[in-house]
C-alpha cells in the first residue's frame, strides 16, 4: 500500500524538486531547438538539410511534446512571410492586436490550420509517408498524450505539472513571444518592409528565434545573428550538427568584405552593395540620425529656437522611408525641408541610393555608374557624415 501510494505521489524516480525543474527545462529546450532548427529553418526555409535520423528524431519529438503537425506549422510560416503584416497574415499584431496575439496565439495557429487553402498552397514539400500520413498527421493527440503518461509514470502526480508546462512552452514562447512581441516591440538591425523586431536577452529559452528583424531581412539564412553582441543558440546547435554530418547549411546572410582603400566603386563594390542591400540602408540611416544630431545641436547652439523645436519632434520617424510616413508626416517634412538643407540632402541622397536596387532591369555598367554618381553626390554635399559614409562604401568587396 504505501509503495503504491509513493509511486503515485513521487513516480518511478522519486526525484527532487530541483531535478524535475531542470529534467523540465532540458526537455523543453530540446523542443525549442526541435522548432527552430527542423520546422524552421529546415522545413519552412531550406536554409539547410539535416540527415535523415535528425528529421525523424525531431518528428518524433515534437510528435510528443506539441502535437504540431510539420505541413501545417510550415504552411502558416510561410504564409505569415509571404502575407507579412496584412489582413492575411495569420498572427501579425500589427493588423490583430498585440494582446490578441500574445495571449491566444496559438487559437490563431489552430484556426489557420484549418484553412486548407493555405496548407495547400504553402504546405509544399513537407513529409508525406507513412508515419506521417498514418501516425504523427492522423494521431496528432495521441503523442501528447504519451508523453503525458511518461510524464506521470516518472514523477508521480506533480508530472502533470511538467507536462502542463511542455504543452504550453511553445504556445507562450513561439506563438505568443515571437509573433507578438517579434512584430511589436524591440530593436531593429534592418529596415525591412515589415515590422519584425529582435528581442533580447532570450536566446536560450527561444531558440535563437528572439532575433525575429534579422531573420525577416534574411529570411532563408540557417543563422539568425547578425551583430557581434547577438547569440544565436540555434546556430550552435546546427555546427555541432554539422560536425557529425547531421546537417548540412545551405545558405546564410552575406557576408561584407572592407578593402584597405578604393579610390572609387568598381563591379565588386555594385556587387557587394546590391546583396547587403539591408546592411547598406542600416548604415545609412545611422548616418542619417548623426546627420541629424548634428543639425539639432547646431540649431541649439545659434538660438534657433523656432526650427530646433520643428526638427527635434521629428527625430523618431524623421529616418523612415517616405512611404512609411502618415500625411501629417509628411507635410511636416516639407517644413523641415525648407529649414534644414542637410536633412533635405538626405532624403535626395536616399531616393539615388534606393534606385540602385529599384532598376533592377539595368545593366551592371548603368547600376555601376549609378553608384559612382551617388558617392560622388554624397562626397560633394558638404556634409562630413555622408562623406564618410561613401568612403566606407566604396571599400565594399
Amino acid at each position: 500500500m504505501n509503495s503504491a501510494l509513493n509511486f503515485v505521489a513521487h513516480g518511478l524516480l522519486n526525484w527532487s524538486w530541483c531535478q524535475i525543474m531542470l529534467y523540465t527545462l532540458v526537455m523543453t529546450h530540446i523542443t525549442i531547438v526541435g522548432v527552430t532548427v527542423y520546422l524552421h529553418r529546415h522545413q519552412a526555409h531550406r536554409a539547410l538539410d539535416l540527415h535523415p535520423i535528425a528529421s525523424h528524431f525531431f518528428r518524433l519529438w515534437l510528435w510528443l511534446t506539441t502535437g504540431m503537425i510539420t505541413g501545417q506549422w510550415t504552411a502558416i510560416h510561410r504564409k505569415h512571410h509571404a502575407k507579412c503584416e496584412t489582413d492575411e497574415d495569420p498572427h501579425s499584431p500589427q493588423t490583430r492586436g498585440i494582446w490578441k496575439v500574445l495571449l491566444e496565439g496559438a487559437e490563431l495557429y489552430r484556426a489557420e490550420a484549418k484553412n486548407q487553402h493555405t496548407l495547400k498552397k504553402y504546405g509544399q514539400g513537407t513529409p508525406s509517408d507513412w508515419l506521417e500520413r498514418y501516425i504523427y498527421a492522423r494521431y496528432a493527440l495521441l503523442g501528447v498524450t504519451i508523453m503525458a503518461l511518461i510524464d506521470l509514470a516518472l514523477f508521480g502526480i506533480i508530472g502533470i505539472s511538467v507536462w502542463s508546462i511542455q504543452m504550453l512552452w511553445i504556445p507562450f514562447w513561439a506563438a505568443g513571444m515571437v509573433n507578438g512581441l517579434g512584430h511589436f516591440w524591440g530593436y531593429r538591425n534592418f529596415n525591412c518592409i515589415d515590422a519584425s523586431t529582435n528581442l533580447f536577452p532570450w536566446g536560450v529559452l527561444i531558440g535563437g528565434e528572439e532575433l525575429h528583424n534579422n531573420h525577416h531581412t534574411y529570411a532563408t539564412s540557417a543563422k539568425l545573428s547578425n551583430k557581434w553582441y547577438e547569440f544565436d543558440i540555434g546556430w550552435m546547435y546546427i555546427q555541432i550538427m554539422s560536425v557529425f554530418r547531421l546537417a548540412k547549411v545551405k545558405r546564410t546572410a552575406p557576408t561584407l568584405t572592407l578593402l584597405t582603400r578604393k579610390s572609387v566603386p568598381d563591379l565588386d563594390t555594385l556587387q557587394a552593395v546590391l546583396a547587403n542591400r539591408y546592411e547598406v540602408m542600416a548604415r545609412y540611416a545611422k548616418t542619417v540620425k548623426r546627420a541629424y544630431r548634428q543639425e539639432i545641436a547646431q540649431l541649439k547652439e545659434l538660438n534657433i529656437y523656432e526650427k530646433y523645436t520643428l526638427i527635434k519632434a521629428a527625430h523618431k520617424w524623421i529616418h523612415k522611408d517616405e512611404s512609411g510616413l502618415d500625411k501629417p508626416q509628411k507635410q511636416k517634412l516639407i517644413q523641415i525641408f525648407s529649414s534644414s538643407q542637410s536633412l533635405k540632402t538626405y532624403y535626395q541622397l536616399h531616393t539615388e541610393l534606393m534606385q540602385i536596387w529599384d532598376r533592377s532591369h539595368a545593366s551592371r555598367e548603368q547600376l555601376l555608374s549609378l553608384l559612382q554618381s551617388w558617392c560622388y553626390h554624397a562626397e560633394q554635399s558638404g556634409i562630413q557624415a555622408f562623406r564618410e559614409f561613401a568612403y566606407h562604401l566604396r571599400r565594399y568587396a
